[in-house]
């Protein structure tokens, strides 16, 4: 370096970029004096630079291998050297010529005090971290946290309360698990860099309503990811919306649940959805039978929602709940004056109201016999008549009925139209009781707890193994309904601290007493249906093809055997049925 001053193009910009760094730097030349020394290596070694330049190396610094370095021409890397009350870390080089002599030495070295120090500073962050993660747990709001990429990172305890989902199901999974209406902010702000303030959605399992603010999070002025904080409006809107007349008990409802929301993947879940999934494309007439509580009404959801219809009207009716005097004008609407306290100016009935759209009729079977007379011409005519008018109008409205009851033994008890039973019955869908498919109880238990974390506002995160052996021994007479009570219960009785369903916060469970054997592989129905049919040849055969004969051994009506033999087209050697 002082050997050949015309190589340095400015000499005083390259000591002020030297003076800069954070390293200490001494050069040497070849007579082992200090030609450079830079402000850092001045502080470390506590010397003025008068006192510096100039001077022999091994004087100013009593145990450097600076020299030893020019002597030998080997470079020493990253050694420890005890300098006072300080310990460095120095790196020396030779500096050769072109003709590859050595004529300088350098050292490059740092004060291991600002190594303990950035040491203690990454502790200090550590604690730091621990202490804003329990900040934010003890938020009201949910608060999300996603990477670049749009994968969540971090989430507080108030998250799994609003979206009914925990940590360990959403961390590391892309923002929009946690979406059931609407798009992903987290991925939104991930694309335009820019926050997005009081966006609607509606998240987790039961699409609890809320306000969502989502901001860029910037680390040196790089995006680093997104923080979104949730507010639970859901209580507001709900009330904000309740449109229920509580007095009739009618529900006028948004379909809301599809067949994503329908937890069972057995053999007999698959059969149901399915079949219904494919029924959905069609504008044909469903009849759903099941126990009390197997999910039809939420089937009947599923069915509109995967429709052409899924933008209309989805009216939900429980036969059951009106009064018999009631549920006519409900259903086709009156006039004005059709009977005492009728409205004024008359009302329009559900199946209008539903027009372009979707009825539900849920416990149809209790439907009585006057109306059953006046909806089976609706679904012959597609035409209605309000109580008490004369003009008819042309409705277009799709029909979903649903019953617990076997409408073909009331049909033989006279309660239950025959020709209605049979539009009803267009598309048959059999929905099996719990204890049937118990394999699912733990996918569904996992879709009921995070909907009731929503609910009630905890955190439950999962159930232990003895627990949910215990809910698959159990019979369930109320199916799926009976599932959420004895869930519901179980959370209840969980502490707030607790986080996982243990056997204990289980109440009133019986068990089953040995396993049942799996059923065979293959189409369910068909299966049914096939041994319905040989059951039927077989009686038809032991009594010479005699109808009657034939119906008393099998233990019913005539007109129902008909119907079978129509249904399973089987008929004689003469060809007649």
């Amino acid at each position: 370096m002082g050997r050949k001053t015309g190589a340095i193009v400015n000499r005083d910009l390259f000591d002020k970029i030297l003076n800069f760094l954070i390293e200490g730097i001494i050069v040497i030349d070849a007579s082992g004096k200090i030609i450079f020394i830079n402000e850092e290596a001045l502080k470390i070694v506590g010397l003025t630079r008068d006192r510096a330049e100039n001077f022999l190396i091994v004087d100013t610094i009593p145990n450097t291998r600076l020299h030893i370095v020019l002597q030998s021409g080997v470079p020493e890397i990253n050694r420890i050297q005890y300098l006072r009350d300080k310990t460095i870390v120095t790196s020396r080089f030779p500096l050769l010529d072109e003709s590859g002599k050595v004529y300088a030495a350098m050292a490059v070295f740092r004060d291991m005090t600002s190594v303990e120090k950035m040491a203690e500073e990454v502790i200090n962050h550590k604690e730091m971290e621990a202490l804003l993660t329990g900040i934010i747990d003890a938020t009201y709001d949910a608060i999300s946290v996603a990477d670049e990429k749009g994968k969540i990172v971090l989430v507080n305890k108030a998250y799994t309360r609003i979206t009914g989902m925990s940590a360990e199901y959403v961390i590391g999974k892309m923002a929009t698990i946690d979406i059931a209406e609407g798009s992903s902010l987290h991925m939104e702000v991930a694309r335009i860099r820019e926050p997005i303030f009081n966006a609607k959605l509606k998240v987790g399992p039961g699409k609890k309503d809320v306000i969502v603010n989502v901001t860029p999070l910037l680390v040196r002025g790089k995006f680093k990811g997104s923080v979104g904080v949730i507010h639970d409006i859901s209580e507001i809107e709900r009330l904000a919306r309740e449109l229920e007349d509580a007095r009739r008990l009618l529900r006028y409802v948004k379909a809301r649940y599809t067949f994503d929301d329908i937890a069972g993947s057995s053999p007999l879940m698959k059969i149901a959805k399915e079949q219904a999934h494919k029924v959905s494309r069609t504008r044909a007439t469903v009849l759903l039978n099941g126990q009390s509580g197997t999910g039809k009404e939420l089937f009947a959801h599923a069915i509109h929602n995967s429709s052409d219809r899924r933008d209309a009207s989805f009216i939900s009716v429980n036969c059951a709940a009106l009064p018999e005097t009631l549920l006519e004008s409900e259903l086709f609407g009156y006039v004005e004056g059709a009977f005492t306290g009728a409205r004024r100016g008359g009302k329009k009935g559900l199946l209008q109201e539903a027009n372009g759209g979707t009825v539900f009729l849920d416990e149809v079977g209790k439907m009585n016999l006057p109306v059953q007379s006046k909806f089976l011409r609706f679904l012959q005519d597609h035409e209605i008549k309000p109580v008490g008018g004369n003009k008819s109008m042309k409705l277009d409205v799709r029909i979903i009925a649903a019953t617990n009851l076997e409408l073909d033994k009331l049909v033989e008890e006279g309660r239950f139209l025959p020709d209605l039973y049979y539009r009803l019955n267009v598309v048959p869908i059999v929905i099996p009781a719990l204890k049937n498919h118990s394999e699912d109880i733990p996918e569904i238990v996992h879709t009921i707890v995070m909907r009731l974390n929503q609910e009630y506002g905890r955190m439950v995160e999962k159930i232990e193994p003895a627990a949910l052996d215990a809910l698959q021994k159990h019979n369930w007479p109320g199916n799926v309904r009976e599932l959420e009570n004895v869930i519901g219960r179980a959370i209840i009785n969980m502490e707030p601290d607790e986080h996982i369903i243990k056997a204990s916060h289980l109440q009133g469970l019986s068990t089953i007493p040995e396993k049942r054997d799996p059923l065979p592989e293959g189409d369910l129905e068909k299966m049914m249906n096939d041994y319905e049919r040989c059951i039927i040849v077989a009686a038809l055969d032991k009594n010479d093809w005699n109808k009657t004969a034939t119906a008393r051994e099998l233990g019913i009506s005539i007109r129902s055997l008909y119907y079978k033999l129509e249904r399973h087209v089987i008929r004689d050697n003469t060809g007649s049925r």
